[in-house]
């Protein structure tokens, strides 16, 4: 409401250029809208978190700054209406139209982002996301927040332009160990579910700051390179797909293949930062390519073929994917002088 602020149920109808609503009384809509919002130079913002215990909002701001305030009864139905909102708005522009939709419907994060910057501003005291007390089958659980606010927050930071999105990008956060699954809900998804829906956009799945994240650093990140290893000659660069020692799952990461001392150090794309997240020295180590016939054991997820494995003298067994079988020859040419 806009002179008494409080929330009312009406019956809403989107037409090409204005947004109609209507009184409910009796179970039924009025014949007469009670009011219209017209959408010509509208601004929308879904999601809107100006309010913290309503997180289905739709924020409208009339080109004469008047504020709306609709709230859905599902994120489904709000992202449902706020996108055939915007359709209506940009509906004698039909690039935007499209454009709207092409975002929609394809994936793309926004180019060399930062996953520690992403968590700087997730504990932001005054513009991160909100941490609060739940409740789950008994249980309470302190300083958490929702899979649903997570993905909510992220879009509304502009971090991603849909869910489907910003639920990758919180589960990249899940893998780095920047956050961590609480409950049952969550967990069993972890444990249980293939990668790709490991992270839940779901208002009853709970997730919470991993250990490291409070302060704004991860475990990986806290790893000390000596300088001398990162002071040899470069040799080979360039990007592979490795697996992960821990989830098995497969990340593209730039390996730098370094002589006199022989290390192979692999760096994460995503991140600003120019140091490794990994890294081994050569000497010792044996380094042989993998036949395409089937999956060797060790080996899970997505493969896609041209696989070696490097073992180090520690017995670490590193399993790396190429692009192509020359590329996997060039490496393991370039590697084997080094062991």
């Amino acid at each position: 409401g806009h002179v008494v602020r409080n929330w009312k149920v009406r019956w809403f109808v989107l037409l090409q250029d204005k947004l109609l609503y209507y009184k409910i009384e009796g179970g039924k809509k009025e014949p007469s809208p009670k009011g219209r919002i017209l959408l010509d130079g509208c601004t929308i913002t879904c999601p809107c978190l100006e309010y913290e215990n309503r997180p289905l909002l739709i924020k409208l701001k009339t080109k004469t700054n008047t504020d709306y305030f609709l709230e859905c009864c599902s994120r489904e139905e709000r992202d449902s209406w706020a996108l055939d909102i915007t359709g209506a708005i940009h509906a004698g522009h039909p690039v935007q139209v499209q454009e709207l939709h092409r975002m929609k419907n394809s994936f793309k994060l926004l180019e060399n982002i930062s996953l520690h910057h992403i968590v700087e501003r997730m504990c932001d005291s005054s513009t991160g996301i909100k941490l609060t007390h739940n409740l789950e089958q008994g249980n309470r659980y302190k300083a958490t927040f929702t899979g649903s606010s997570l993905v909510d927050w992220l879009i509304s930071n502009s971090f991603a332009v849909s869910r489907f999105e910003a639920v990758t990008l919180a589960s990249m956060l899940l893998e780095e160990n920047f956050i961590k699954p609480v409950g049952a809900r969550s967990t069993e998804a972890t444990r249980y579910s293939d990668l790709s829906e490991q992270f839940l956009d779901d208002s009853t799945a709970l997730y919470m700051f991993a250990e490291s994240s409070k302060k704004n650093i991860s475990s990986r990140e806290e790893l000390q390179f000596n300088i001398s290893e990162l002071s040899g000659t470069v040799v080979k660069q360039g990007f592979l797909v490795k697996q992960g020692h821990k989830r098995k799952n497969w990340k593209v990461r730039r390996f730098v293949l370094r002589a006199d001392p022989a290390f192979l150090h692999y760096y994460d794309p995503t991140k600003e930062e120019n140091r490794p997240v990994g890294g081994f020295s050569l000497r010792g180590c044996l380094i042989s390519a993998l036949e395409d016939n089937g999956v060797p054991a060790g080996v899970k997820g997505n493969v896609q073929g041209n696989l070696f494995k490097i073992i180090t003298k520690n017995d670490i067994h590193y399993y790396i994917q190429a692009s192509s079988k020359a590329e996997r020859a060039q490496w393991i040419e370039a590697i084997k002088p080094l062991t």
